[in-house]
């Protein structure tokens, strides 16, 4: 009876070898090694104002001649660009994203021999703006000047913003590892000798815009709130650790 005891006994010890809690986990002798570790993983984020913005707008003609059509998208996309660049937007920051032509079909039941009613052209252009607070501005500028349709705006970071804010938020990250990692030290009676490994990731927002409410007619700036993005970055540590 004493011996079946202290198996089970041992086995339980076994079972609770490896302790998971949240983000943190506890590992000390197995079978495979000596090891003692504590595994951690944490997330530091910080949050900012965006210093881009990216609009992106398509002047859409539709004629029953397709060069016709595509003559009439030619004369408005030129209109628009020239507007944007007269408004100080250099050419780096205009980005031509898409242009088709196609057949637009009337509709017919007889599917073997459909019908072309017209030829549609689109082009679409990526404005990229370094002062988010002229979209407004712009989007109005851009539909005033010949485009016909706002297919999203976007506020986002540059990759120089981004890249400072990553660093912060992964410094972040590093010390809720360590301090999640110290307290779980604490309480088991353990002390960190070492890092063993860290493996390191993480992302950020941006706040998209999918539409964009515009009246011509009523002559005023179309407001735009850029909001705030999240930069993050997540970090899993682990800690050598020995008795204390």
């Amino acid at each position: 009876m004493l011996k079946k005891l202290t198996a089970i006994g041992f086995l339980a010890l076994l079972a609770i070898t490896a302790v998971l809690v949240g983000g943190v986990t506890a590992q000390t002798g197995n079978a495979t090694t000596s090891e003692q570790l504590i595994l951690t993983s944490s997330t530091g984020e910080v949050t900012t104002t965006p210093d881009r913005a990216i609009i992106s707008i398509t002047v859409e003609t539709e004629n029953t001649d397709a060069q016709s059509a595509q003559n009439r998208n030619a004369q408005l996309m030129t209109a628009v660009t020239d507007a944007l660049r007269k408004a100080g937007i250099a050419a780096e920051d205009l980005k031509t994203t898409g242009y088709s032509i196609y057949p637009v079909y009337v509709d017919s039941s007889n599917i073997l021999t459909p019908k072309v009613q017209q030829y549609r052209v689109d082009n679409t252009l990526m404005i990229t703006l370094r002062d988010i607070n002229r979209a407004g501005e712009i989007t109005d500028l851009a539909v005033q000047s010949g485009a016909n349709r706002v297919d999203y705006i976007t506020f986002t970071l540059s990759d120089e913003k981004q890249l400072s804010l990553r660093s912060e938020a992964l410094t972040r990250a590093i010390r809720l590892a360590r301090a999640d990692a110290d307290v779980v030290a604490g309480a088991s009676g353990l002390v960190i000798i070492a890092v063993k490994e860290i493996t390191v990731g993480g992302s950020y927002s941006p706040v998209p815009y999918q539409t964009v409410a515009y009246d011509k007619a009523a002559g005023a700036t179309t407001p735009l709130q850029p909001g705030e993005v999240k930069v993050s970055a997540q970090v899993s540590m682990t800690y050598l650790v020995k008795s204390a």
